[in-house]
């Protein structure tokens, strides 16, 4: 489960066994846990954060999204 970045009490990670789905970044915050698509950036799904709260995460993902795609093909698709 590699973390890529861990940014004000944030935590962007995926999972190593999940190269059988579209490029995406997990984020968990406490109990709070959420997943972003990254070919577009779209909210995949959450639990426990606030509407108010996806917006500016999804700014964050958008901002980080180059960083999380080449983390994932290096990972997963290191022949890429």
């Amino acid at each position: 489960m590699p973390t890529i970045l861990r940014l004000d009490g944030y935590r962007f990670y995926f999972y190593s066994g999940e190269g059988n789905e579209p490029p995406h970044i997990h984020v968990e915050f406490g109990d709070k846990l959420a997943k972003y698509w990254l070919e577009p950036v779209e909210l995949a799904s959450s639990k426990r954060f606030r509407a108010h709260e996806l917006g500016p995460l999804r700014e964050v993902v958008l901002a980080n999204r180059d960083a999380f795609l080449k983390a994932w093909h290096e990972h997963l698709d290191p022949r890429n």
